[in-house]
């Protein structure tokens, strides 16, 4: 019951705007992903509430939810993608370095949560950046990319270091 909650407390507006994640081997939902903090006169917008479940967490499909999330933001205009999390979240800021993300730094004590000071992580990506990030999320997400087994040949993080650091050139 708590879930339900949660979701008809937080998911029926516009910002944030919820969006179910679909595997479509058993046409069943697998996670859900926010964009927030949707700024359209800035360019900006965030995304956050990302729930995976087991079945989609660590996959190419996780993945490529992502990719599709980040291509649809920039290719309606937005300038700046932000992903933020708390600070002691390791796996949360693993996932935005693997993604391409630029850390930013550490805005401290932010918020209060479960009972303590919240130290935010924040990380963006930005116009300049996305086309060489693009090229990387399209490479790693290619059948050639797997072999017959579903294992990465490349790692993802390989790319997308090797896009930002041609972008900053």
């Amino acid at each position: 019951m708590a879930y339900e909650d949660w979701i008809s407390a937080t998911c029926q507006g516009d910002d944030p705007m919820f969006f179910a994640i679909i595997d479509f081997s058993f046409g069943k939902p697998v996670g859900v992903a926010s964009y927030l903090r949707i700024i359209p006169e800035s360019g900006s917008i965030e995304v956050g509430h990302v729930h995976y479940s087991p079945r989609l967490q660590r996959s190419r499909a996780a993945t490529e939810a992502m990719y599709l999330m980040m291509k649809n933001a920039f290719d309606l205009g937005y300038r700046r993608y932000e992903w933020k999390c708390d600070s002691l979240n390791a796996p949360s800021c693993a996932a935005a370095n693997r993604l391409g993300f630029f850390f930013e730094g550490i805005f401290r004590q932010a918020t209060t949560y479960r009972g303590r000071n919240r130290d935010t992580a924040w990380y963006s990506i930005i116009d300049s950046e996305w086309p060489q990030l693009e090229g990387a999320f399209t490479e790693w997400l290619s059948d050639s990319n797997f072999d017959q087994d579903g294992n990465q040949r490349v790692a993802l993080s390989k790319l997308t270091l090797a896009g930002l650091k041609r972008a900053a050139r």
